[in-house]
């Protein structure tokens, strides 16, 4: 008897996970043709607008992102003449890179043009295509990131205000003892160089807020994987088929070591000479004021 496939997700669902994990109002979506610096051809997403945020889905029903290209320092956006009827193809030219976008018809591509544009340059365009139905949702959408922005500085200011010293933060909230300010391609190195100290990293993930995990598995061959954890609010989510979300960091170790009935350990070492790396990892029971930007 064949198994019955698992039931896909209500619309509302896939839009609430979606909103958990990502943290940001959703201001527009739909599909989109990415070509990115690391792609050679491009690639089909669907693709969703959120603050000053793309993220990039493989299909319309994932709840996890595949990608996500942070556009709040967007230079400019320039467009191209595309040989495909009803088409638009533009680029967003960034400080780090240029990423090449099309759209399935012309009006679509408006679209795309004019959201991009209101919430990088918190003005609506005046020289965009629409109806006037479609510039209302425009000027919504300014009205929304302008207060979005509002919040979240004060929110930070905060947060600066609140925070106690250094040395009070080491004695009341240290971090897991496998966390290491260290690289993907550094942590993978530690984890095969020395499997005796354990098979899972704690690391900062590639921007200023968020932590990633590697971990060293062995079952037929050696292999390395790496998983997301975004701060979501006061919490952390791990992003899975199924995302798990969890209090504190050390509750995320601990799910990866029940889930695993202990086959994956923590990598601890007591100085820099175990692991025979460069890096410094003095910071690894520090709260991080500012995650370094590791890719």
């Amino acid at each position: 008897m064949m198994a019955k496939k698992p039931p896909k997700p209500a619309p509302r669902r896939i839009f609430q996970e979606r909103l958990k994990i990502t943290a940001l109002p959703l201001y527009f979506e739909g599909f989109l043709l990415v070509k990115r610096s690391g792609y050679r051809e491009y690639e089909h997403y669907w693709t969703e607008l959120r603050g000053t945020t793309l993220f990039f889905y493989t299909d319309k029903k994932s709840t996890i992102y595949v990608d996500k290209l942070d556009i709040i320092d967007l230079t400019c956006l320039t467009e191209q003449n595309s040989t495909e009827k009803n088409g638009a193809k533009f680029t967003l030219v960034l400080p780090k890179e240029e990423v090449q976008l099309k759209t399935e018809n012309t009006e679509s591509g408006e679209e795309w043009r004019g959201f991009i544009l209101t919430v990088t340059e918190l003005s609506v365009p005046q020289n965009v295509s629409l109806l006037p139905g479609q510039v209302i949702k425009l000027h919504e959408v300014l009205e929304r990131e302008k207060k979005r922005r509002i919040e979240t500085e004060q929110s930070t200011s905060v947060e600066k205000e609140k925070e106690p010293t250094e040395d009070y933060v080491d004695v009341l909230n240290p971090m897991p003892a496998c966390f290491y300010t260290v690289s993907r391609k550094e942590a993978t190195e530690m984890l095969q160089k020395n499997p005796s100290l354990g098979n899972m990293i704690l690391r900062p993930g590639s921007d200023s807020r968020n932590y990633s995990i590697t971990i060293r598995q062995e079952i037929d061959i050696p292999r390395i994987k790496h998983y997301k954890v975004m701060s979501v609010g006061q919490n952390y989510t791990i992003e899975l088929e199924k995302p798990v979300t969890l209090p504190n960091l050390f509750s995320v170790i601990d799910y990866f070591v029940k889930e695993t009935q202990g086959n994956l350990r923590p990598f601890i070492c007591s100085t820099d000479e175990n692991t025979g790396q460069e890096p410094n990892m003095e910071g690894r029971n520090e709260k991080l004021k500012k995650n370094p930007h590791i890719a």
